[in-house]
């Protein structure tokens, strides 16, 4: 069933990362269970809730559905569990963090760091999207990502930025391919970004909880919305199929809720 299953989610046009979520979540169930009942399937759903995050538990309960759809039992499918959704945000780095980090990055000549950083936080790409950036999209001002669906999704690099980078990448005479390499000279990873960010951090006496990829992406977010109020070009510039997800961003992270309180309640 497994491999049929497997060829099943590729006919769906899905991602290799969320086909072996899914296939994961398929073997724990079998690992547990020897029948497909609704009494078995809210055991392991509670054993899912007790064990997991309410997000990780939702994305388990997507793929049980989804094999349960392709085995046209679609009567015993699952319910997703409530969300609880935050009053504000957690762990984004500050414009003035955000400010310290450029220039230490600068003045210790890590132009290469200094540029991604810059490239995450002015663009608002997801760091598996940065990986992907080229001198020839530096070139041309911006970069268009294609979804499924045949979505196009174009990431604008911004002028201040553009006239920066020209001249970095005409001092280190690259003239074409991907715009940040390891030392080996293949496309960085992910991973080694958010390693080598945790060090920088730590190195430059800055909390690492707000020095990661995304945290960039939200500081993006938040000063686009403080200078130019549109909620619905937001949520296209970054991606979100739906503006619900992007209205995360109208939020105070905890830090400006507790400068709020503490400036206006003074009773």
């Amino acid at each position: 069933m497994k491999n049929d299953f497997e060829k099943y989610l590729y006919q769906l046009n899905l991602s290799r990362n969320t086909i072996n979520s899914y296939l994961t979540t398929i073997k724990l169930y079998e690992e547990m269970f020897d029948l497909i009942d609704k009494k078995d399937l809210l055991a392991f759903k509670g054993y899912l809730v007790e064990n997991f995050k309410p997000k990780t538990v939702n994305l388990r309960i997507q793929a049980i559905n989804k094999c349960l759809s392709y085995l046209n039992k679609k009567s015993l499918c699952l319910k997703a569990v409530k969300i609880q959704q935050k009053t504000f945000l957690e762990n984004v780095i500050s414009n003035a963090d955000y400010d310290f980090l450029k220039e230490s990055l600068k003045k210790d000549n890590e132009n290469e760091w200094y540029f991604l950083v810059r490239f995450l936080a002015a663009t608002g790409a997801r760091v598996s999207e940065i990986v992907q950036f080229k001198v020839e999209h530096v070139k041309i001002r911006y970069f268009d990502l294609y979804s499924k669906g045949g979505k196009i999704r174009r990431i604008y690099i911004p002028k201040k930025l553009i006239n920066e980078a020209l001249v970095w990448i005409k001092n280190i005479n690259k003239e074409s391919g991907y715009l940040f390499t390891n030392k080996r000279g293949d496309r960085i990873t992910t991973r080694g970004i958010a390693m080598k960010l945790k060090g920088f951090a730590n190195k430059y006496g800055i909390d690492p909880k707000v020095v990661y990829p995304h945290s960039f992406r939200h500081r993006f977010a938040k000063n686009f919305l403080e200078k130019f109020n549109d909620i619905s070009l937001l949520a296209d510039l970054m991606g979100h199929d739906s503006i619900e997800t992007t209205r995360i961003y109208l939020r105070r992270t905890t830090t400006e809720q507790k400068a709020i309180v503490d400036n206006v309640v003074t009773w």
